[in-house]
């Protein structure tokens, strides 16, 4: 049974696109042990030592998702993919804060490669996870609300085999029924990029999740690089 997967529409219009992805099963969530938080708050401070005063938009990893979105026809600036929020937070507030275990590994190893990292809990959606251009009826619930929006036709989404959305513009905003929670025992993780360097950011961030998921979160991990010739685990 497929995890995840990309629509042969996608791979299609974006080449370049490569993604690490990781079925994780019986892993344990919970408020973030003190050694992941120091990691944390010490990757922090190495990326914004690293970025200085630098504009994120000249990162090759963050101006290649700008141009990913704008394809579809968002504005890369008023929706800003979950990496480039992160690090606008990061470089303009000074910190992120602490969420939950898998929610700091994920968002550790985002601010590192300049990559969005997403982690959804499977308990919650019903499998597969496709990445897929919206027909517009696809239904969606914000964090934070349980009203059903919709998204945009031609708006790239993630959706479940029930069309309920996981994640909309992309890697812009994840859904409230996807979330990782400190219930979460299940999920499915991903880190995708379009740069050049693409492949060899994404086996990178990958080896990174897995070695943090097996020290602070435990549980089962399967993993598998994804691109044009192998769009699904």
């Amino acid at each position: 049974m497929k995890s995840f997967q990309y629509d042969a529409r996608i791979v299609e219009s974006y080449p370049n696109l490569v993604a690490g992805v990781i079925v994780a099963s019986d892993v344990k969530n919970g408020p973030a042990p003190a050694a992941l938080r120091d990691k944390y708050h010490a990757e922090q401070a190495a990326v914004k030592a690293r970025i200085g005063a630098r504009p994120l938009s000249e990162l090759p990893s963050l101006s290649a998702w700008r141009r990913a979105i704008s394809a579809f026809g968002v504005s890369p600036t008023k929706y800003r993919s979950a990496a480039e929020a992160l690090l606008r937070r990061l470089t303009k507030k000074g910190d992120i804060p602490s969420i939950n275990t898998l929610v700091d590994i994920g968002n550790l190893v985002s601010i590192r490669y300049g990559l969005p990292v997403a982690i959804f809990d499977t308990n919650r959606i019903a499998a597969p996870i496709t990445v897929h251009y919206s027909d517009g009826s696809e239904a969606y619930m914000e964090l934070g609300s349980d009203a059903i929006i919709h998204p945009l036709p031609g708006e790239v989404i993630f959706s479940d085999e029930k069309r309920m959305v996981v994640a909309r513009r992309w890697c812009w905003r994840q859904s409230a029924t996807s979330a990782a929670g400190e219930n979460t025992t299940d999920a499915v993780i991903t880190v995708e990029a379009h740069h050049d360097d693409g492949a060899r950011d994404i086996e990178c961030a990958l080896a990174d999740l897995l070695a943090l998921l097996a020290d602070f979160a435990g549980g089962r991990c399967e993993s598998a690089v994804l691109n044009a010739d192998n769009p699904a685990i």
